[in-house]
C-alpha cells in the first residue's frame, strides 16, 4: 500500500457548499482554513473522506452557461447532470490540493484523491412528481414559458424575483464509485467524494443515464457513511450545538440526542426545514443504518474536539 492507513477511526465528514464560497477565488481562500481542521484529525489518525455540497457553486455555472446562451446563441446550455459534475470536479480540485498542502506542510506522509461521484435514484422516487430545487438563471415568465415548451423542464416562480428551472430531490439509494471511495481510504489516502450529493443516475438495463435533480449532500454522505461503516458521520453547519426553541429565550443547546429523541423534536417541529431539519434527518438516516455508528452536528471549528466527545450535539442510535 502506498501510505499507511490512520490507527483511528473512519470518518465521513460533509462540508456544506455555502462555507466553501461563491466564487472560485473566494473559495481557494476557504478550504486553506477547512484543510487546517482535517489535517488536525488526521495528524491525530484518523481515516477520513470529505464529501461537500455545490449549490452555489453549481448555481453559478448552470447560471454562465445558460447566460452566455441566450446573449451569444452560439454557447450550448449545460445539462444539469454534467454541471453538477464540473463542479465536482473544481471543489475537489480545490480541496484535494489544500489538504494536500497542509499534509506537506506538517511532513504528514499522506495523499488525497478526489473521485467524481455518481449517486443512483429512482425514477419512481416520490420527488420527480413534484420538482422543488431552484437551479439556474432568473429568467421571465414568458423566457420561462418558452424555454419549458422548448425542454420539458419545470419552472416555477421564485419568491418574486422571477422564474427558475427547478428540479427534484430525490432520495440517494446507491454510490456508484462506493468501492473505489473504500478502496481509497483503506490504502491510506484522503479521499473527497459524493459532492453535491452525486451526480444523480439511473440505473438501465444498459448502463448509466444522468438525471436532472439536486441530491441532499447530507443523505448522500449518511448513505456513503452507513455503507462504508464508518465510526462517525460528521455533518458541519454555522454553530457548534443543536439547538431547541431556537431564538427564543428557551433556547437551549443540545449535546446528545438518541433517535426517539430527534423523530420527537422534528414532530414538534424544532428544526427548519431548509436549514438544520436534513442535518437531523440525515443523521437518524446514518445511525438507523448503522446503529454502532455515531453522528456528529457541529461547526469546522469544533470538529476535532468533537470527535474526541468535547463538544457538538451527538446522535445516537
Amino acid at each position: 500500500m502506498p501510505y499507511a492507513k490512520g490507527s483511528g477511526p473512519s470518518v465521513v465528514i460533509a462540508l456544506g457548499g455555502n462555507a466553501l464560497g461563491d466564487a472560485p477565488q473566494e473559495q481557494l481562500e476557504l478550504v486553506k482554513n477547512t484543510a487546517k481542521h482535517i489535517v488536525d484529525m488526521v495528524g491525530d489518525g484518523v481515516n477520513v473522506v470529505v464529501s461537500h455540497g455545490n449549490g452555489p457553486q453549481v448555481g453559478m455555472i448552470n447560471s454562465a452557461f445558460a447566460y452566455a446562451s441566450a446573449n451569444d446563441g452560439k454557447t450550448p446550455e449545460m445539462p444539469f447532470p454534467e454541471a453538477g459534475a464540473m463542479s465536482q470536479g473544481y471543489i475537489g480540485y480545490q480541496l484535494s490540493q489544500a489538504i494536500l498542502n497542509e499534509l506537506k506542510r506538517r511532513g504528514i506522509m499522506r495523499s488525497t484523491a478526489n473521485v467524481i461521484t455518481q449517486t443512483v435514484v429512482y425514477p419512481d422516487d416520490p420527488a420527480f412528481q413534484n420538482p422543488t430545487k431552484p437551479v439556474g438563471a432568473f429568467l421571465t415568465e414568458e423566457e420561462a414559458r418558452a424555454k419549458e415548451a422548448e425542454t420539458g423542464w419545470t419552472f416555477k416562480e421564485d419568491a418574486g424575483r422571477g422564474w427558475r428551472q427547478v428540479v427534484a430531490s430525490p432520495k440517494p439509494q446507491r454510490i456508484v464509485e462506493f468501492d473505489a471511495v473504500k478502496d481509497l481510504m483503506d490504502s491510506g489516502y484522503i479521499v473527497v467524494s459524493t459532492g453535491g450529493g452525486g451526480v444523480p443516475v439511473f440505473q438501465r438495463d444498459d448502463g448509466y443515464e444522468g438525471v436532472p435533480a439536486v441530491i441532499d449532500k447530507d443523505r448522500s454522505s449518511a448513505k456513503l457513511a452507513a455503507d462504508f461503516k464508518a465510526d462517525m458521520l460528521i455533518i458541519l453547519t454555522a454553530v457548534e450545538k443543536v439547538c431547541i426553541n431556537f431564538n427564543t429565550p428557551e433556547q437551549r443547546e443540545l449535546s446528545t440526542m438518541t433517535v426517539a429523541e430527534a423523530r420527537k423534536y422534528i414532530d414538534e417541529g424544532q428544526f427548519a426545514p431548509g436549514s438544520m431539519l436534513p442535518k437531523v434527518e440525515a443523521c437518524i438516516e446514518y445511525v438507523t443504518a448503522y446503529p454502532e455508528g455515531k453522528a456528529l452536528i457541529t461547526s469546522l471549528e469544533c470538529a476535532a474536539a468533537g470527535l474526541e466527545g468535547k463538544t457538538g450535539t451527538v446522535i445516537t442510535a
